[in-house]
């Protein structure tokens, strides 16, 4: 959803992870619990795909482990791999933590994932250009009208704009999960301004520098093309010729900044302020020291509030007055197009299953967690029964914040969470808590099974969608955390798809 990494997922009781025994190498990944464990079989041994680096981390011992560890750390202190944290009293800048330990899928299980994120965002940008038209869906009371039209995120600036392709969601994150049995679920879709992309581009290098060996001999497939095909899914989402590309950010203090630098030096193209671009005449230009120059595409990353202060909030400093007004001229693409969040929102996430079998007449390849929509009296009663068993958050939440883990949190925290929900129950959903899959991490003493999630980055163009091969891996780092949030905790490792 929003311009972060930092979303929470789905857990259940985190108190049965094993640790291994710190003076034995070889127990890397054991695992006696219910969770579905990515390293090994139920009965414990090593799933073919995890041979190689199981032998590999075996034959090392910990202090070597902890010194890779520790110099993939230093990587990215250097490079000034940060996030932000906003409440951090602290101080808001950190280092993501890497566990240089990679989470491995064989590509007969990343096909499914991929052409699941593929068939998903297809419908969804179908369902875009649909609610923004004929709103076909919404007559055939597939979706119930009032939740979409009546979105905060919902876009009256879009009603019978046609984008080309009628592409809305140029770049798309899913947020996939696998439960005790391994089946892959949906948690969430990112279609406003996702991110991660830069932490699983500069994973791979650390992986590749420190692990090279290893890497070789698994014969990864490459994710190191991201940028180029980030640039030309751009590129083909305008009919100029020869255009303008820039990366419009919110500035240093925003937590995905280092991202934002990091995509535009990629690409090529320039990295720009509100204060860099100016409209004149219904079209958009880029100050620079040769003259203004036209800009034909802004990949941006903040959010629609702050785009355009005389379209949206007018207290905007970070956005372009009159960039909207270009948009609508069809002079400059913006990538996500403005109105992507009514496609996103939790609230809206149980329906996906539907569009699917709506728009692209197909069943859907990806399980959506199920779902329960406060909103709705039939499932609010439920939730207020069982809140002790389920996970509620808010349909607009992310990091982590503004949510009830049912089996972890004490009484008082279930009581505040019923007053809410009966207070404004349509701004929550619930879900049953999952055994997310575990796989193993570098503890402090040993190695330690820890719960984690993958994002996949899905490139819509007209001419194509395309998704490298991986995605990026977070993981609860701390023992008995329920999150992979970066801000609470949380870390990521390198996603190594191998042909097996």
């Amino acid at each position: 959803m929003l311009d972060t990494m930092e979303k929470s997922v789905t857990t259940a009781s985190p108190n049965t992870v094993q640790q291994a025994d710190p003076n034995q190498t070889n127990s890397i990944g054991e695992n006696r619990c219910q969770f579905f464990n990515e390293m090994r079989h139920s009965d414990g041994s090593i799933r073919e795909e995890f041979a190689q680096i199981q032998q590999w981390l075996a034959n090392k011992s910990l202090a070597e482990i902890e010194s890779l560890n520790h110099q993939a750390k230093e990587h990215f202190v250097y490079q000034g791999i940060t996030f932000t944290v906003y409440n951090d009293s602290q101080g808001t800048e950190r280092t993501i933590p890497l566990d240089l330990v990679p989470r491995i899928i064989a590509k007969k299980q990343w096909d499914i994932v991929s052409d699941g994120c593929k068939q998903r965002v297809k419908a969804l940008n179908a369902f875009l250009h649909d609610i923004y038209h004929g709103q076909e869906i919404l007559k055939e009371g597939i979706i119930p009208a009032e939740q979409v039209l009546q979105h905060e995120a919902y876009q009256p600036w879009m009603l019978n704009f046609e984008v080309k392709g009628q592409i809305y969601s140029h770049i798309s994150g899913v947020d996939i999960i696998r439960d005790d049995v391994g089946d892959f679920f949906v948690l969430e879709d990112n279609l406003r301004t996702p991110s991660g992309v830069s932490y699983m581009l500069e994973s791979r290098k650390i992986s590749e520098k420190l692990m090279s060996e290893i890497c070789s001999q698994y014969r990864l497939q490459g994710i190191e093309h991201y940028p180029q095909l980030l640039k030309q899914t751009l590129l083909e989402s305008t009919d100029v010729d020869h255009p303008l590309i820039v990366v419009l950010t919110p500035g240093h203090f925003n937590s995905a900044f280092y991202e934002h630098a990091f995509l535009a030096r990629e690409m090529d193209v320039p990295l720009v302020g509100a204060k860099d671009l100016f409209v004149e005449n219904g079209k958009v230009f880029l100050k620079s020291v040769k003259g203004r120059k036209q800009v034909d595409v802004i990949y941006r990353r903040l959010d629609d509030d702050f785009l355009d202060p005389l379209a949206f909030r007018a207290d905007s400093v970070l956005g372009v007055a009159g960039l909207m007004s270009a948009y609508r001229n069809r002079t400059v693409v913006i990538a996500n197009a403005p109105g992507t969040g009514v496609a996103d929102d939790k609230s809206i996430y149980p329906y996906v299953d539907d569009m699917i079998r709506y728009y692209l007449n197909e069943q859907p390849i990806l399980k959506n967690v199920p779902t329960y929509q406060c909103r709705k009296a039939d499932d609010l009663d439920y939730v207020l029964a069982n809140l002790e068993k389920l996970v509620v958050k808010e349909a607009q939440g992310s990091g982590g914040y503004g949510m009830l883990i049912g089996p972890q949190a004490e009484a008082e925290q279930i009581e505040e969470f019923r007053q809410k929900l009966k207070f404004r129950p349509h701004l929550y959903i619930a879900q049953p808590t999952l055994s997310l899959s575990v796989s193993p991490i570098m503890g402090e003493q040993g190695f330690v099974d820890r719960h984690i999630d993958l994002r996949p980055f899905v490139l819509s163009s007209p001419q194509e969608m395309r998704i490298v091969a991986g995605g990026l891996t977070r993981v609860a780092l701390k023992e008995g955390s329920l999150v992979v949030n970066s801000s609470q905790g949380g870390g990521i490792k390198d996603t190594w798809v191998i042909d097996i």
